[in-house]
């Protein structure tokens, strides 16, 4: 009995064995199954994935070229935008003339030549008509040629646009607030500003810091006549035969982050021209009248809200010698040269409403500035250069290239100048 139990323990023991065996091996044969498959799935995959591409490519390449063979090469090389703006103002006071003006229509044409070499300008008709006998004016606004010498160093040459604060650059008329350019910078800052110069112009820091700085046509203090209420905007040559006796130098930096723009830019230069201009001037040869203007600016936008700050400030050497050669003497009612001058301002605008690219936007802005701050001893300031404005308006936006204005002005100084304005501004 003994001897039978012992042969059927060696039995099972022998089967279980078995079994366990024939077990291993079915499942390494099932692994090694899986592995194949999913090997072969992987490069099925990878297949089709090459399959879809070169289709993807084949196409891409098929609709390149019938663009090619509809479009001709050169038919972006050259690019036409402009801008344009017409203002409506009544003021307060019946005694001054309300007027409706197209402060002007300008016209932008410029040319790639190749991938390096561009040509940028702007050709502009101010208040609608420009001949000898009106008050218009008919103006080359840029003109000059960009060459890429390095990937973010760009050499320009000819008429260009001066790299002092935010409107001078960037005024296309859906780009600001009001119906009319701020003050400061129209009578601190001549914009639009514009010389004949040679210069660098690129970015740094991954792009965030842009940089213009160069050598050009400087102020010709010859041609002062005795009106400072733009401060020094009569001495500007405009590169129309202008006096080159003595060049300038001007340099600008931004630096822009999301939702925010910080800057300043300088301008300097002799302008007495040796008294050799138009007119001969005996009181300035041999004479400097240095012209020095600078600004900072800033920009922060957060939400609807933007926020927008300007300071400029400028001085201009041997002014009694500019104020004898314009045979200005105490007294006879013109404006002596300002020996400095200066303007700030704030600005608050917030959407309202948004729809699309249409938007409601009032804002306010306040200014001050005195295109006079200082002049000669002997000499007194004329007390309406000393000014502070008060703009109170909205900008209605129809897209971001059209927009409608209406604002109200304050003048503190000068009430004569206080009035309501509308206007329509547009950019292509």
């Amino acid at each position: 009995m003994q001897a039978n139990k012992f042969k059927l323990s060696v039995l099972t023991a022998l089967l279980t064995l078995s079994f366990n065996a024939h077990a291993d091996a079915t499942t390494a044969t099932l692994e090694q199954k899986l592995e194949q498959l999913q090997q072969e799935m992987q490069a099925l995959k990878q297949q089709l994935a090459e399959e879809k591409a070169a289709r993807m490519q084949q196409v891409d390449t098929a609709v390149k070229a019938a663009v090619a063979d509809a479009v001709p090469e050169t038919s972006n090389d050259t690019s036409i935008g402009g801008y344009g703006e017409v203002a409506y103002s009544n003021y307060k006071d019946g005694s001054v003339k309300d007027q409706i003006d197209l402060n002007r229509f300008v016209l932008f044409f410029g040319h790639r030549f190749n991938d390096r070499l561009r040509m940028y300008s702007e050709f502009e008709i101010e208040h609608a008509i420009a001949s000898a006998g009106d008050k218009g004016e008919a103006e080359i606004e840029q003109a000059y040629i960009e060459y890429n010498l390095l990937p973010k160093v760009n050499l320009r040459a000819g008429l260009m646009l001066m790299p002092l604060g935010i409107l001078n650059e960037t005024h296309e008329p859906p780009t600001y607030y009001g119906v009319f350019r701020n003050e400061v910078e129209t009578r601190i800052i001549p914009t639009t500003w514009r010389e004949a110069g040679l210069g660098l112009q690129g970015k740094l820091l991954d792009s965030s810091l842009e940089y213009n700085a160069g050598i050009s046509s400087g102020f010709d203090a010859t041609k002062y006549a005795g009106n400072a209420a733009y401060g020094i905007k009569d001495m500007h040559g405009e590169a129309s035969q202008a006096a080159a006796n003595n060049l300038a130098l001007y340099a600008g930096l931004n630096y822009r982050q999301p939702g925010w723009l910080l800057g300043g830019g300088v301008f300097t230069g002799n302008t007495a021209q040796n008294g050799v201009s138009d007119i001969t001037s005996p009181a300035l040869q041999g004479k400097n009248a240095r012209l020095t203007l600078w600004d900072i600016h800033g920009k922060y936008s957060v939400g609807n809200l933007e926020m927008q700050a300007l300071y400029a400030r400028g001085t201009l050497g041997d002014t009694q010698a500019i104020n004898d050669a314009a045979v200005i003497v105490p007294g006879d009612g013109k404006d002596a040269a300002p020996k400095s001058f200066y303007g700030w301002y704030g600005q608050l605008a917030y959407h309202v409403w948004r729809k699309d690219e249409m938007r409601l936007t009032p804002f306010v802005r306040y200014e001050r500035f005195n295109t006079q701050a200082s002049v000669d001893a002997g000499y007194t300031a004329n007390p309406l250069n000393d000014e502070t404005v008060t703009t109170l308006g909205a900008n209605f936006n129809l897209s971001r290239e059209v927009v409608f204005k209406a604002d109200w002005q304050n003048y503190k100084t000068d009430p004569l100048k206080d009035r309501f304005n509308l206007g329509v501004g547009w950019m292509f």
